[in-house]
């Protein structure tokens, strides 16, 4: 049986291409002969992404889009329509963290509140929260709109949105993007059954713990030895590692393959290392 994937000619459009997963799903949908459009705020980022892809002979164009401005969205749209043709295939990746958003310590101790010099749950800034939910969530849900409309009129499609283990089970510290994570993953769920009927599918990956520029702080020091954090997350992950980017790849193949998937929507795939399967003891 031929279960080869056949995107070739076919626009793909990917958000927060100019970051290190997306990137590389845009350069693995080149490879496959897609027509990628390469969307990042940072223009520069998006443009570095496009250009590696033509140089390797793929067919690519950044664009600078803001995914929580609807007008900047359409028209980015009406730009990818003339350049490259409608979108087939949407991978809403753009999203990220912000540390406004975050707590200090993991638990709250009685007398914390008092502390002037410690961010509590009581500290958490309200905008730096709506700016990470509304960048997961309402960036996902925005840029669906704006581009789903074209597989409307295909009567085809697939979108991938971009979870993560935390939307399974939130990690400590970061309550506002695990609960954006969450909607993103529910919202995976919600929109498959909606389009149901049109025949387009929508599904999510859910990467467990992989080293990018925006946890890269997180995860090691300067002097390039990990954090206390990493420790954690390397004991609770099975396999003991962080997991490679290319190790997405065939999850993603997988989900955009209709004679591989063609029954499979609304569904959110960890990819994980054993992170989700292990109790901790």
């Amino acid at each position: 049986m031929d279960y080869s994937l056949d995107i070739v000619g076919k626009v793909a459009v990917v958000t927060g291409a100019g970051g290190v997963l997306c990137s590389m799903f845009s350069k693995t949908l080149a490879e496959q002969g897609a027509k990628v459009a390469v969307l990042d705020l940072n223009e520069e980022a998006a443009q570095k992404t496009a250009d590696d892809i033509t140089k390797a002979g793929g067919c690519a164009k950044a664009y600078k889009a803001d995914v929580l401005d609807k007008a900047s969205l359409e028209t980015v749209h009406q730009q990818v329509l003339s350049d490259l043709g409608p979108c087939s295939i949407l991978i809403n990746g753009a999203g990220g963290n912000n540390k406004r958003a975050n707590t200090d310590h993991e638990y709250f101790e009685p007398g914390d509140e008092d502390k002037k010099d410690l961010t509590t749950f009581f500290d958490l800034d309200q905008a730096g929260v709506e700016f990470v939910f509304n960048l997961n969530f309402i960036g996902t849900l925005v840029t669906t709109q704006v581009f789903a409309r074209d597989m409307i009129s295909a009567k085809s499609g697939s979108i991938i949105n971009i979870s993560s283990m935390n939307a399974f089970t939130p990690l400590t510290k970061i309550p506002a993007y695990s609960g954006a994570k969450a909607a993103v993953s529910n919202f995976t769920q919600w929109l498959a059954v909606h389009f149901s009927k049109t025949g387009i599918r929508v599904n999510a990956l859910a990467p467990g713990f992989f080293v990018t520029r925006q946890n890269q702080d997180l995860l090691f020091n300067p002097d390039g030895t990990p954090t206390p954090r990493t420790g954690k997350i390397l004991a609770a992950t099975p396999m003991g590692r962080f997991g490679r980017p290319e190790e997405l790849n065939g999850t993603l193949l997988y989900l955009l393959n209709d004679k591989m998937s063609g029954f499979v929507t609304g569904i959110v795939i960890p990819i994980d290392g054993g992170f989700s399967a292990y109790s901790g003891v």
